[in-house]
């Protein structure tokens, strides 16, 4: 079996074999919001083929950002199938973390990484999801808006000089820089969460925690905290969140919300789903 999370940066693959893990593959994000045919068939000729060859796949299961709709899930099939020619089952990035985080069992489950997500899943079914709607509209605590805050700030001199100095001559920015890759540029969402290093390496900087703390706050208060958060803890898959771990439990600490599972990806999780 194949089984793929995808987010709207890198997709891992990992060939199973009776539950376990046998290889695992990286390639740059499948979103069929972001990317067309061509640019997805690209990707899986060039970079996953040449890795499987050999291996007799029987099923696969791709857990995708963007693929929450049934038209996105059917088209994304589409594409795996006539490179691999066996049953493909296409989910939500959401129910993959869902899936990994909470098993069979009823829970609150979060994506933290270059975007965020969340639902209350039952077990079985996602039956509550309050959307996301992107790093423009939404996507609070997302590597992306942390990114988009960052830039914001040091741009409107929100924050102190010596990190303004230090955040552009480190990534060698001007504001045309910025501006270009924002708006003119494909992904900028992948470009904008690029810059969560330099939160992490400098989170001790009152202005840097202020600003992940903050985002996070909003993350709990305008998704997690819409659904039953007083009888389920709130688990989290994604790297911002498992980088962040400290200052996410502190934000949750704050609203009085109960954190459950942190993990890096899902991966973990779905092996052990779907095995």
């Amino acid at each position: 079996m194949l089984i793929a999370d995808s987010g709207s940066t890198k997709t891992e693959w990992r060939i199973t074999d009776k539950g376990k893990s046998i290889k695992r593959i990286l390639t740059s994000g499948m979103n069929p919001y972001f990317q067309n045919q061509d640019e997805i068939e690209k990707e899986i000729e060039q970079k996953l083929l040449p890795e499987i060859n050999g291996f007799a796949i029987e099923a696969a299961c791709f857990y995708g950002a963007g693929c929450a709709t049934p038209e996105k899930s059917k088209w994304i099939a589409g594409i795996i199938y006539r490179y691999l020619s066996c049953p493909v089952d296409v989910c939500s990035d959401l129910m993959g973390a869902a899936r990994a985080l909470c098993g069979k069992r009823p829970g609150i489950a979060c994506i933290l990484g270059t975007g965020s997500n969340s639902c209350f899943y039952d077990g079985e079914s996602i039956v509550e999801n309050i959307p996301p709607l992107g790093f423009i509209l939404g996507d609070e605590g997302s590597g992306a808006v942390l990114g988009k805050e960052l830039v914001s700030d040091c741009l409107k001199n929100r924050l102190p000089l010596h990190l303004k100095d230090k955040f552009l001559e480190q990534y060698r920015l001007t504001p045309a820089i910025i501006l270009e890759q924002v708006y003119r540029r494909p992904f900028p969402n992948r470009y904008l969460a690029g810059f969560s290093g330099f939160l992490l390496e400098n989170i001790k900087e009152p202005a840097i925690y202020n600003l992940v703390y903050g985002s996070f706050r909003r993350f709990f208060i305008r998704n997690a905290m819409q659904y039953d958060y007083g009888e389920y803890p709130i688990s989290f898959t994604g790297s911002i969140a498992f980088y962040y771990r400290d200052v996410l439990i502190a934000a949750a600490g704050s609203l009085s919300l109960t954190v459950g599972q942190i993990t890096q990806t899902p991966m973990e999780g779905l092996l052990s789903y779907h095995s």
